[in-house]
């Protein structure tokens, strides 16, 4: 499945952005899609994922409680809603499938998007 992300940009704290990530070539259905980010000198970290066959989603310590991932059938999109925001948030924001075992394991997703920089301002 290729991967198109999107949504990022710049925001101020307490402010809220959505990020979707785009399937083509082949639908979710079967997979798991999840989102990781990237902070400048940092290793990459999970965010949240779903689970397409029953729209289950995950969240990491990072996201609960602000974040919501959810997945559109007829658009072949999934979003990750990101509200108040903090400065600890700026990174790149990538969207990953696959079928996996461990839905928090990157090393499991096979697909991956071209990432989108979220910057957020204090």
């Amino acid at each position: 499945v290729q991967l198109q992300a999107s949504g990022g940009g710049l925001v101020q704290a307490g402010g809220s952005l959505r990020l979707s990530c785009a399937a083509s070539r082949r639908t979710f259905a079967g997979l798991a899609v999840a989102w990781f980010r990237q902070a400048a000198g940092k290793e990459r970290e999970f965010v949240a994922a779903v689970r397409w066959s029953d729209n289950s989603p995950f969240y990491g310590d990072s996201g609960k409680g602000r974040f919501t991932i959810s997945g559109d059938n007829a658009e072949n999109t999934v979003y990750l809603q990101m509200n108040s925001l903090k400065p600890e948030d700026t990174a790149v924001y990538y969207c990953a499938a696959g079928q996996v075992t461990s839905i928090t394991s990157m090393r499991e997703y096979d697909s991956w998007g071209q990432g989108t920089l979220v910057t957020v301002s204090s």
